[in-house]
């Protein structure tokens, strides 16, 4: 099976050249189990650190994190990229690309400047008119409304749930600020960092800022985006990279916290933060989470947790809306900053291993087992399944 990989060249201190392509056995395996292998590069281009495909066409679209650019490629071979087209500018530290299911746009996020942006796709392809959407507030800003009650109520059950455990274990509980009014004047100017884009099912975007602890939700119409609902995150969390269930839940992973959010839309179609976990006992002070992904059946989660360099497993109960902890084992690698699942495979980007290994998952207990197979891979930090 044929896999794009991101990565980090020199401009952002990494070691590869360029988009690589990782082998899980042949490639026209329809699995992931087979031994891997690291099959040099199909393009050259100045940290990839994110991809995405075109839904109907054979073009890459690569952010060069460094530079601030998206650039695209037009498939010439099995393993083969051209540039498609000049490199758009999107944004300093430009970390995420998201393509509509129509083809017809995308959504670039930079992390550096906090920027939203969206760009048409021409009938190859071809990305154009940037168009930066509106800028993201601060809601804990001394000026912006205090922060939703559940926000608030979270604060005080993290209080009472420290004090319940005692002093051995209260360091396990994430320390939500009590009154978001206090906290907000040692989080003044915080800069705004947007960091995932997803299309949702039913046409609606969502987009996680992880400087101003948001996930918004737009409209696209033909005068670019349109935002129609923010959620608000406890302080200081940092939501990260988010995914859709069957259910219609969104599980966001919050890199600062080390937790999943559970985020729920009512019948009028307005989202609420519904519940949420963190990541197990085991997370370090220090660490901070990175992917987020399902199983193949949807019943598990999986987030990497860089630092202490493990994956976190979750379950999936009720109707979607919640989640509990199962596990957190070792991810084999240094710095697991992507994962992707591949029926009973997980696979994993180490990025300063500069390797990807395979985990083979129990499909009862939803835990990966120890590294199956490794290869070496300069600087990997993502993983793309190749249509």
């Amino acid at each position: 099976m044929r896999f794009w990989l991101g990565a980090y060249t020199a401009d952002m201190e990494g070691v590869a050249s360029g988009i690589g392509m990782l082998l899980a056995g042949a490639p026209d395996d329809a699995s992931a189990a087979g031994p891997l292998g690291f099959a040099g590069d199909v393009a050259a281009a100045d940290s990839p650190s994110w991809l995405a495909q075109h839904p109907t066409l054979d073009v890459l679209y690569a952010a060069q994190e460094e530079a601030g650019t998206l650039q695209a490629f037009r498939r010439t071979g099995e393993a083969s990229f051209a540039r498609l087209g000049d490199a758009i500018p999107g944004g300093g530290a430009l970390c995420h690309i998201a393509v509509a299911p129509d083809g017809g746009s995308l959504i670039a996020c930079s992390w550096a400047e906090g920027d939203v942006v969206r760009m048409s796709l021409d009938a190859a392809g071809r990305p154009s008119s940037p168009a930066v959407a509106a800028a993201a507030t601060d809601p804990y800003g001394s000026d912006q409304p205090l922060a939703a009650a559940a926000d608030v109520d979270l604060g005080a059950a993290a209080s009472a749930l420290r004090a319940a455990v005692g002093a051995e274990f209260a360091h396990l509980v994430p320390a939500y600020a009590e009154d978001p009014r206090e906290a907000a004047d040692a989080a003044s100017a915080r800069p705004s960092r947007a960091h995932q884009a997803e299309y949702l099912a039913g046409g609606l975007i969502a987009t996680t800022d992880m400087g101003l602890d948001l996930v918004r939700f737009w409209r696209d119409s033909p005068a670019g985006l349109r935002e129609v609902q923010q959620v608000v995150l406890p302080l200081g969390t940092g939501p990260r990279h988010l995914v859709q269930h069957p259910s219609g839940h969104l599980y966001v992973v919050a890199e600062l916290s080390c937790e999943v959010f559970v985020l729920g839309a009512d019948a009028a179609g307005s989202w609420h933060l519904v519940g949420g976990t963190p990541l197990g006992m085991g997370v370090l002070d220090g660490d901070t989470a990175a992917g987020i992904t399902t199983s193949r059946d949807e019943h598990f989660i999986y987030v990497g947790v860089r630092g202490s360099n493990t994956i976190a497993t979750l379950r999936v109960h009720g109707q979607g809306d919640v989640v509990a902890r199962v596990a957190l084992v070792e991810a084999g690698v240094d710095w697991p900053r992507h994962h992707v699942v591949v029926r009973d495979t997980l696979l994993v980007a180490g990025q300063r291993s500069d390797d990807v290994v395979s985990l083979t998952l129990d499909l009862r207990t939803g835990v990966p087992g120890p590294v199956r197979h490794r290869t070496p891979a300069p600087s990997p930090t993502m993983i793309l399944p190749a249509r």
